[in-house]
Formats: C-alpha cells, sequence, structure tokens
C-alpha cells in the first residue's frame, strides 16, 4: 500500500507543478496581452516537468522507484522488472494522483478550459496531425522508458539516477511541447483531458496508446541489450581436475605409507607360516 500512495502523490505532484507552470506561464501573457513567446514558456514548462521527476525521485524513489508514470510501469512489467498485479496497482494509483492534480488545477485557477492538456490538430502550436503525434509520442517515451530502464539497471548510478532521468524528461519537454505539449505519461494526460472534456477527452487515446507503445519498445531493446540473455556468462570449468573434491586427492606420502603398511603385512603373515 506504501508504494502505491507514494506513487500517486509523485504523480500529483508532476502533473500539479508541470501543468500548473503551463497553465501560469501561458496565463501572465495572455492577462498583459502580449503574445506567448512559445521558446520562453516552453523552457519553463520543461524544467518544471523535469525537477517534479528530480525532486519526487529522491523523496518516494526508495518507497516505490518513482514511477509516476504508466509508460514506465509497463515498461518495467514487460522488462521482466516487476509483476503484473504491482503494475496495475501503480498504475491505478497514478491515474488517480493525476486527476486530483487537475482538479487542484481547476480550483487554483478557477476554470478547466485549459489545464495543460495535450492536443493534436488545432490544439497543437505546430498544427500537427493525429498519425504524426502518435509516432512521435512513441519515439519520445521510447527514449524515456529506455533512460530509466538503463540508468536504474546499475547500482552505480543509483545516486544519479534521479537527476539523470529529470534531465531527460526535461529534454523531451523541450523538443516535444511545441508539437503536442508533450505527453509520454498516460496518467499525466488523463487527468486534465478528463477535466477539460471536449476535445481533450476525445483525443487522449492517443496520449495513453503511443507512450504504451513507447514504453514496451524500450522495454525489448533494453532486454536486448542490458540482459545477460544474449551475453551468457562463462561456462564453468567441469574437467575432472576441477571439479574433485579434496577427499578424492591423495597425497604421495600418504600413498606410500598405505603400500609400507600391506608389505608389513603380507611379511608377518610369511613369517607366522
Amino acid at each position: 500500500m506504501r508504494k502505491y500512495i507514494a506513487e500517486l502523490i509523485g504523480t500529483f505532484v508532476l502533473t500539479a507543478f508541470g501543468c500548473g507552470t503551463a497553465v501560469a506561464a501561458n496565463s501572465i501573457f495572455l492577462s498583459m496581452n502580449a503574445a506567448i513567446p512559445v521558446a520562453f514558456t516552453t523552457l519553463l514548462i520543461a524544467f518544471a516537468f523535469g525537477l517534479s521527476v528530480v525532486a519526487m525521485a529522491y523523496s518516494i524513489g526508495n518507497i516505490s522507484g518513482c514511477h509516476i508514470n504508466p509508460a514506465v510501469s509497463v515498461g518495467m512489467l514487460a522488462a521482466g522488472r516487476m509483476n503484473a498485479k504491482e503494475c496495475v496497482g501503480y498504475v491505478v494509483a497514478q491515474c488517480v494522483g493525476a486527476l486530483a492534480a487537475a482538479l487542484f488545477l481547476w480550483m487554483i485557477f478557477g476554470s478547466r478550459d485549459s489545464l495543460g492538456q495535450n492536443g493534436y490538430g488545432e490544439a497543437s502550436t505546430l498544427g500537427l496531425g493525429a498519425g504524426s503525434i502518435l509516432i512521435l509520442e512513441i519515439v519520445m517515451t521510447f527514449v524515456f522508458v529506455l533512460v530509466v530502464l538503463a540508468v536504474t539497471d546499475r547500482t552505480e548510478f543509483t545516486s544519479a539516477a534521479g537527476l539523470v532521468i529529470g534531465l531527460t524528461l526535461t529534454l523531451i519537454h523541450i523538443f516535444g511541447i511545441p508539437f503536442d505539449g508533450t505527453s509520454v505519461n498516460p496518467a499525466r494526460s488523463f487527468g486534465p483531458a478528463i477535466v477539460v472534456g471536449g476535445d481533450a477527452l476525445a483525443q487522449l487515446p492517443v496520449f495513453i496508446i503511443a507512450p504504451l507503445i513507447g514504453g514496451v519498445l524500450a522495454a525489448l531493446v533494453y532486454r536486448l541489450l542490458f540482459t545477460e540473455a544474449g551475453n551468457p556468462a562463462e561456462e564453468p570449468d567441469t574437467d575432472a581436475e576441477d571439479v574433485r573434491g579434496d577427499d578424492s586427492e591423495v597425497e604421495p606420502d600418504e600413498a606410500d605409507a598405505v603400500a609400507d603398511g600391506e608389505d608389513a603385512a603380507e611379511e608377518e603373515e610369511r613369517e607366522e607360516r
């Protein structure tokens, strides 16, 4: 239960601070009747998401692993690093946390017209369609989940894992925000879309399916490159000399002693005759 609560809290923080920064940044410029500087707001939003992951990684990471993303949990499942029952629990907790964050933002901003939801077509800054966004989200999620799987695979990377993962998410958001707001996280898309409704809800399936596909693909590549299945350990030497126990070896002095004893017994038998 502790793990699920941790995932709920972590996803709440990620969605509230990431999407909340997006809404706040855009609202500031709209209130000044100024054009929204996409490059500037992109950096703000990207670092908000990335730093949220860093903060949560070093606070709840030792409890749940800080997935806070169904694509990561499904990737862990496909990579054989968690079981199905636990994965389902993680995903449910993450979606509940994201939904709670969206409701929190609605309460704070007093409107549910814009809560940082993802979108394509007219909702995309660059006007990309569903097909292009599907491919984009698969590729971005693939990169993100592969980094998560790789950096958490080695114990020597443990201390830096949260920072690496957070900066990777920042990089992905810098690239993806102008296209669709960047999802790579079905829960992060789920919460705002449910509360906003309308086109955001209608377009939600793309932002659920694509990240999950990307997560599974990352897991397959991870298993190919990082597990020992493709690089089996060296077989132990099974030569008789190497596997023989110490008890089976007879020292030369011991052998001579045995032989001398046998000779002495034979001489005694001859004398008695």
